[in-house]
């Protein structure tokens, strides 16, 4: 595969391009030759990781059912409810869905010169139909590409959720998602009784909810929402997909729970009075491991402290932030942190909304702040550390002079672990390559975008 790596560029390039996954009007980026080498610790590496991001998002959900309820520090609820409409907050607590997490679970994992950064966790990934397209594309006898398929572990977790053999799945794709249609469609050609549907599709009867499928209608055992909750007003039928859903005529993941999409979770963690709780409920080990993989993180809560408050951990010059404001005039160096939505907001998915802080003029650093600020609590942001990604060498091919170019770039790797009822398996890693002087490491033209392997020696 190597020995032509031109070729095997240009191989790549016409089967995503026959898969309806790249194209050079529209979704684009730079292929390698080769996959992303990971050694067999990182490989270790994120296959202990899903369990623990379960047991994160386990333990978030108790702690804010708890703190719903007065068992628990009610302002966990309060931070986490900031900014939705009643009716869906009422809708998620139902008792139907207590102990509902999310079927697909996806980091961002930046690797550093210190070891990893987890900076972000999605319930609502895009990129898994990709991902698996690109792990097919690139095996070879030479290396074993990381992950267990995304496919087949789809439709394991389907079949957990639906506790039926063979259950017909819908993945309902909303106008909001649309960028990722084509590879959703990609991935349920794979699958027999998957089915790719807009909202409008769906059809709702007394006994549940149908699809049409060469002109038959066909009962859904289980819905994968490809849409975000707060698009619910934009979406056709969601009222009866909801409907369907509380009656248990139609299991759905992710569950609708806002409170398992807010990134303010992660300030939850950082928060230095809840340590204590999160160390109990997770377990010594693996919050001594999520300690040091997530970074610190605060919620950008504009109330006034008292005259001896100050904000926990957060530090200028070694100096202790009381106030807010205080982070307005620092230097470009000072301001290496992050700014950006929490969740329910079209700004709060993607890379959308993402600010960093010394990658932009002191004016707009001080707009954000302050736009965060006037923001909460209807619309909460967080400011987080930024991880500045190690230097990586990759290949690509040059579509201009059809040559192999080496790129010295800065990687996020995206893991996509499937929780299948008991377990979680980590389905394939897709690693995004950036030039180095981008501070955002996101799909883009200058991207190389490859599934990750490791070498067999």
């Amino acid at each position: 595969m190597i020995a032509q790596p031109e070729k095997t560029c240009l191989d790549i390039k016409a089967s995503l391009v026959q898969a309806g996954l790249f194209s050079d009007s529209g979704n684009t980026w730079r292929i390698s030759p080769e996959p992303y080498f990971l050694s067999k610790e990182e490989t270790t590496f994120f296959k202990e990781l899903g369990p623990k991001l379960l047991k994160f998002y386990s333990v978030l959900n108790r702690f804010y059912l708890d703190s719903a309820k007065g068992k628990f520090h009610p302002w966990v609820a309060e931070y986490l409810d900031a900014g939705k409409p009643q009716e869906l907050i009422d809708f998620g607590r139902m008792k139907r869905m207590r102990q509902a997490l999310p079927g697909i679970i996806r980091p961002d994992v930046i690797p550093t010169e210190n070891g990893f950064a987890v900076t972000e966790l999605d319930s609502v990934p895009g990129g898994f139909g990709l991902t698996s397209s690109l792990m097919s594309l690139y095996e070879d006898p030479s290396w074993k590409i990381t992950g267990e398929g995304i496919s087949s572990m789809f439709y394991k977790m389907a079949e957990s959720i639906s506790k039926e053999p063979a259950p017909n799945v819908a993945i309902v794709v909303s106008d909001e998602a649309k960028d990722y249609l084509s590879e959703m469609q990609y991935l349920g050609s794979l699958l027999s009784g998957v089915y790719v549907v807009h909202p409008k599709d769906m059809s709702f009867r007394e006994e549940g909810l149908f699809v049409m499928h060469q002109e038959k209608w066909v009962r859904v055992d289980v819905l994968y929402r490809f849409f975000e909750l707060f698009d619910l007003k934009n979406i056709p039928k969601s009222e009866l997909l909801q409907y369907a859903t509380k009656k248990g005529q139609v299991a759905t993941t992710p569950p609708y729970k806002p409170w398992l999409e807010e990134k303010l979770s992660f300030a939850l963690f950082s928060h230095p009075a809840l340590k204590a709780d999160w160390e109990k409920a997770l377990g010594s080990e693996t919050f001594a491991a999520l300690t040091h993989l997530i970074p610190e993180t605060w919620i950008l809560d504009s109330r006034p402290l008292p005259p001896h408050g100050v904000i926990p951990n957060l530090e200028i010059k070694g100096v202790p932030v009381r106030d807010w404001q205080e982070l307005l005039p620092m230097t470009q160096k000072e301001r290496e942190m992050v700014i950006k939505p929490s969740g329910f907001s079209p700004e709060s998915w993607g890379s959308r909304g993402v600010v960093v802080g010394h990658d932009v003029p002191s004016e707009i650093w001080q707009q954000t702040l302050e736009k965060g600020l006037q923001q909460f609590p209807d619309q909460p942001s967080i400011l987080q550390k930024f991880y500045k990604g190690k230097k990586i060498e990759a290949r690509y091919l040059d579509p201009e002079t059809g040559k192999i170019e080496t790129m010295i770039s800065r990687v996020r790797l995206t893991p996509y672990y499937f929780f299948t009822g008991e377990s979680v398996q980590l389905g394939g890693v897709l690693a995004t390559l950036c030039p180095q002087n981008k501070k955002k490491i996101h799909g883009m033209v200058d991207a190389i975008m490859a599934p990750c392997a490791t070498k067999i020696l």
